[in-house]
C-alpha cells in the first residue's frame, strides 16, 4: 500500500552552521545541504533540536529555509520544525510553514507541560486542522517529560489524513509493535535514534530522521537499503560497524559532537550557541578516536 506521505529512508536533522561571531553562515548551510543530499539524505529537516532550533530568531529561520529549499530543489524534500509546548504557537508556526511551501512539518508532544494524552490529541488535532500539509509528530519523552501512547498515536493517524508520520525518540520496542498494529497500515515510524534505526525497521519502521547521517550518510542509506533487499547479515554487519559512532556522536548534548566532527572534516565551523558549549579538546580526541577507528576498518 502506498504511504501516505514519503519523506524517504534518511531524513537529516541538519544542524545549522555558525560563524566565529555565532551568527548563522547561510553559505555553509547550502554546502551543508548539497553534501548531505550527496551522501544519502532523502529529506533535510530545518532548524530543529539539532539546528538548535530553539536560539534561532524567526527571520534567521526564514533566510534558513530558503537557503536550504534552494540547494535543496528537486533533489531533496525540506521539513520544517514547527512545533512548540502553545499550542497556538504551534498552529502559528505550521501555518507559516505552509505558507513557505515546506513538504512538511515536524511538530513535538508539547514539552514542560506535560499535558495528558487527551491534551496531546486536542493540541495535534489544532495543527492538524489549520493546515493540509503533511504532519509528522515528533515523540521525544527525554525532552519533554510525557511519552505519547501508541493508541494515541493511531487515535490521531485514524482521524486526520495529513498527520503521516512520527519520529519516534524512545527506546520501547513494544511501542513501535503497537503502533504499527493500531496505526493506519499507510503511517510511517520513523527511528528518531541513530541506533535505533536496524532495531526498529525489524518491526517496520520506514526509516530514520538521523544526526550521524551528517557524516556516515551514504553508510546509513547502505544499511537500510540492505535490510530492505533482504541483505540481512550485511544490514547488521553495518549497524554493528556504526554503533560506536552513534553512541559517540551523543556524549554531549546534540548538536555539540556532530559539529565538532563536521568542523573537523571542514564542512562548518565548530561554534554552537549558548547555553550549548563545544567539545574541550580533550572531549573533541575521545571523538575523534571513534570515527577514526570506523575509517581504519
Amino acid at each position: 500500500m502506498a504511504l501516505r506521505y514519503d519523506a524517504g529512508e534518511v531524513i537529516t536533522a541538519m544542524v545549522t552552521p555558525f560563524n566565529s561571531k555565532r551568527e548563522v553562515d547561510y553559505d555553509k548551510a547550502e554546502q551543508l545541504t548539497k553534501y548531505l543530499i550527496a551522501h544519502g539524505s532523502d529529506a533535510i529537516l530545518v532548524a530543529g533540536t539539532t539546528g538548535e532550533g530553539p536560539t534561532l530568531t524567526h527571520e534567521e529561520e526564514f533566510e534558513l529555509l530558503s537557503t536550504v529549499k534552494r540547494a535543496a530543489v528537486n533533489n531533496a524534500k525540506v521539513i520544517m520544525n514547527a512545533g512548540s509546548n502553545s499550542t497556538e504557537t504551534a498552529v502559528m508556526a505550521a501555518k507559516w510553514a505552509q505558507k513557505e511551501n515546506v513538504d512538511a512539518i515536524l511538530s513535538v508532544v508539547p514539552y514542560y507541560n506535560k499535558p495528558s494524552q487527551q491534551g496531546m490529541i486536542e493540541h495535534f488535532s489544532a495543527i492538524a486542522q489549520s493546515v493540509d500539509i503533511p504532519i509528522i509528530i515528533y515523540n521525544i519523552p527525554g525532552r519533554t517529560g510525557v511519552n505519547m501512547l501508541p493508541e494515541t498515536v493511531a487515535a490521531l493517524a485514524e482521524k486526520y489524513s495529513n498527520i503521516v508520520a512520527i519520529k519516534q525518540s524512545f527506546g520501547d520496542m513494544d511501542a513501535i509493535t503497537e503502533m504499527k498494529i493500531c496505526c493506519p497500515s499507510d503511517f510511517s515510524v520513523y527511528s528518531g535514534d541513530d541506533s535505533l534505526t536496524l532495531p526498529m525497521m525489524s518491526l517496520g519502521a520506514r526509516g530514520v530522521v538521523s544526526v550521524a547521517s551528517h557524516i556516515f550518510g551514504s553508510e546509513i542509506k547502505s544499511m537500510i537499503r540492505n535490510y530492505k533487499t533482504g541483505e540481512f547479515l550485511a544490514a547488521v554487519n553495518m549497524h554493528k560497524k556504526l554503533y560506536p559512532a552513534f553512541r559517540k556522536l551523543f556524549m554531549a548534548p546534540n548538536p555539540v559532537p556532530v559539529k565538532a566532527a563536521l568542523a573537523r572534516k571542514g564542512l562548518i565551523e565548530d561554534f554552537v550557541r549558548r547555553p550549548l558549549v563545544e567539545l574541550s579538546p580533550i572531549e573533541k580526541k575521545e571523538l575523534f578516536m571513534v570515527l577514526d577507528e570506523f575509517d581504519e576498518d
